[in-house]
């Protein structure tokens, strides 16, 4: 796997659970007609999916926001109206249903799988409020992209696979995996 952020390590553990091959970002290209109104142009734009999994019967393609040090993630960029064009744009493959419906498909045919085996996931570190997760939650259990909605999964849920991970004994080279035996061990693990 390349160069991956932090939480994207403990997502991709968490994913691997599940008996999935985790590859870190990948770029899908998704053409785009430009706003020109004196003629028809097209543009070609590549659209990064932050971690892509796969085995014999699924194919996720996962959105990792952590925004530990910030605000979180916040409702209306997810659906993607906000006042702020630039944080919508943060969230294109979830809420602009053009490029979604293209990478999911663009996906699909690169890696030789059917469209309803395409899972589209966000993952999100710290969400803006309770109230911004209940909003997320519901918008994107509405949105079907591939073989269903989009599924959110919180920092809890994956630290929780990670930690029965680590309760392994078996080695595996993880920076991740080394921390929580280290922090278990010196008895900061609650």
């Amino acid at each position: 796997m390349g160069e991956v952020e932090a939480f994207e390590q403990f997502v991709a553990l968490a994913m691997e659970s599940e008996g999935l091959v985790v590859s870190s970002a990948l770029k899908f290209p998704v053409k785009r007609r430009t706003r020109k109104v004196a003629y028809e142009e097209w543009q070609t734009h590549g659209f990064e999916v932050d971690l892509v999994a796969a085995r014999t019967d699924r194919l996720v393609l996962a959105t990792v926001k952590s925004f530990f040090g910030s605000r979180g993630v916040v409702a209306a960029h997810v659906r993607g109206a906000s006042a702020d064009p630039k944080a919508n744009a943060l969230y294109a493959l979830l809420n602009d249903v053009h490029i979604r419906d293209t990478v999911a498909a663009s996906a699909a045919e690169r890696f030789g799988f059917a469209l309803d085996q395409v899972e589209i996931r966000l993952y999100v570190g710290r969400f803006a409020t309770s109230t911004a997760e209940t909003e997320i939650r519901a918008w994107c259990e509405g949105q079907v992209v591939g073989g269903g909605p989009i599924t959110v999964i919180g920092a809890g849920e994956v630290v929780k696979v990670v930690r029965e991970v680590a309760r392994s004994r078996q080695y595996r080279d993880s920076a991740v995996l080394a921390t929580l035996k280290v922090l278990d061990a010196a008895g900061e693990l609650v």
